[in-house]
């Protein structure tokens, strides 16, 4: 018998191994959502080893971001918004999603998750587990916020971004970014102080 060992890695062949481990990433988030989802079970799934995974995906949230084409990751999110005077944080807030949805680039894949999440239960509920678990939450409790506060935050931007752009309501959908940072940023400040 012959007992040859595979090296963990990349399979024979495999030209887009990262490709593959995305493609697999997606359907273990879709079939588990999120917070059950694994770099072990992703990596089950794409058929290579978890190290692999671990060597294009720093964390789960990450590879959740590239899997979703989202134009943002908590790792960039969390410490933008907790770096800075407190009393700064909903202008911040306020900027940081004005200016990733100013671009299709990054405006569309964001677009096309609030979509799916308000037709389809699943999608909802990754979305969900996504956006409390990895991001809202994180931020929250490094402020000492209750979460119902930067729910209540995050909805309010939600939003302004549908009705920007997908209802595309006017004359939100035309407005300055720099006067919706006015009119919103002491809004969602707001939620931020006690």
């Amino acid at each position: 018998m012959n007992d040859v060992r595979r090296r963990p890695g990349r399979r024979p062949g495999s030209a887009d191994t990262r490709g593959e481990i995305l493609t697999a990433a997606r359907r273990v988030f879709a079939e588990k959502g999120f917070d059950k989802a694994t770099v072990r079970g992703i990596a089950r799934e794409a058929k290579v080893d978890p190290a692999l995974v671990h060597h294009y995906f720093e964390t789960k949230e990450g590879m959740f971001a590239a899997a979703m084409q989202l134009p943002i990751t908590p790792d960039e999110v969390v410490p933008l918004l907790l770096e800075g005077p407190r009393e700064e944080i909903g202008e911040r807030l306020v900027r940081m999603i004005l200016g990733v949805t100013a671009r299709p680039e990054t405006r569309e894949p964001m677009i096309a998750l609030m979509r799916s999440a308000l037709t389809n239960e699943q999608a909802a509920a990754m979305f969900r587990e996504f956006i409390t678990n990895a991001l809202l939450f994180q931020v929250a409790d490094r402020l000492g916020v209750p979460h119902l506060r930067i729910e209540a935050a995050f909805g309010q931007m939600y939003g302004v971004v549908m009705g920007r752009y997908v209802i595309k309501l006017e004359p939100l959908a035309s407005a300055d970014p720099e006067e919706l940072v006015q009119l919103l940023a002491p809004t969602i400040q707001r939620y931020f102080t006690a």
